[in-house]
């Protein structure tokens, strides 16, 4: 009995020392700033910095785009879509590797993603091999033979560069010219989409059999979705790496529905926790040294926090 209490009172001491070196940790990454000034005068020296404005417009733009598209794949309940792939530009960028396209690895994994997208669209029509299951075969099979590739290959650090991309990393900081023009020409066409095409988008998302049986192309506007993902997804691994990419998709458009009842409401509002979180996630991992990928989860999912706790208090009242 008296081993028992021990084993519990030293498990309580460990676990309270681990917290107090938890929060040792967490004030040491804010040590150098010691006031609200000092992060100010920080932020204005890093964006006059090429690379920081690079890293914040491609940042903001892309997610606006994940965001205005979550909305879609998430009322059609096509969230994992993102993750698969992901993992699919994963695998296509570590073939672009081994044929020694570092620099123009886009030119590979741009039309393999998107001709990826297309396929998942037409095979979750077939009945032998439902879309999840595709979707499942091609995600994880695409990133066994990336992961391959890049340890039989690979003459640089393995353990870096899959780290680099499937997290991100500091991918976002480095982002080139042709990058920033693409994110550019992306978002014009997602909004000159999303303008254009609002009823359209709206009724094939809730409705996709009505919307046919009134003359709308649900077929198209399906496979325009498919294909404007494939690219946001590809132009997305440098912000957030492989595997965090569905955040992106998921967080702002569930955070927008705690509060939004509307169609337009929730894209509006996903946009905009979109933007704001991600916006914050690249200072704040300039501050303090964090990951940007993962530092930008964390902001999306305390602002679906918030917007949860906003959402059960106003109901209430």
């Amino acid at each position: 009995m008296n081993d028992m209490l021990l084993s519990i009172i030293g498990g309580a001491e460990e676990e309270a020392f681990s917290f107090s070196r938890l929060g040792e940790q967490f004030l040491k990454l804010f040590s150098k700033y010691h006031s609200l000034g000092d992060v100010f005068d920080a932020i204005g020296g890093y964006l006059g910095k090429s690379f920081a404005q690079k890293a914040l417009i491609v940042g903001v733009l892309i997610a606006l785009c994940a965001a205005m598209l979550g909305v879609s794949l998430v009322l059609k309940r096509f969230s994992f879509i993102g993750d698969g792939l992901s993992h699919v530009a994963f695998g296509a960028m570590a073939v672009a590797s081994v044929l020694g396209l570092t620099q123009q690895k886009m030119v590979l994994i741009l039309p393999v993603t998107v001709f990826t997208a297309v396929l998942l669209l037409k095979t979750g029509k077939n009945r032998k091999v439902r879309g999840d299951a595709s979707l499942a075969m091609l995600s994880v099979g695409a990133l066994g033979v990336g992961y391959i590739l890049m340890n039989v290959f690979s003459t640089g650090n393995v353990s870096s560069d899959v780290c680099t991309s499937l997290f991100g990393s500091t991918a976002i900081l480095s982002i080139s010219d042709f990058e920033l023009y693409l994110c550019i020409g992306m978002t014009i066409l997602v909004l000159a989409v999303y303008i254009l095409f609002y009823h359209k988008i709206f009724a094939v998302t809730f409705d996709p059999d009505f919307a046919s049986a009134t003359g709308t192309k649900s077929e198209f506007y399906n496979l325009v979705t498919a294909v404007v993902t494939a690219i946001v997804i590809v132009l997305a691994m440098n912000l957030v790496g492989s595997l965090l990419i569905s955040a992106l998709v998921v967080f702002p458009v569930l955070s927008a529905m705690r509060l939004c009842r509307s169609f337009k409401g929730v894209v509006i509002c996903s946009a905009a926790v979109s933007v704001g979180s991600t916006a914050f996630g690249i200072f704040s991992a300039m501050l303090i040294s964090t990951p940007v990928g993962s530092t930008i989860v964390v902001a999306q999912i305390f602002v679906f926090l918030v917007f949860t706790l906003i959402g059960i208090f106003t109901k209430k009242g």
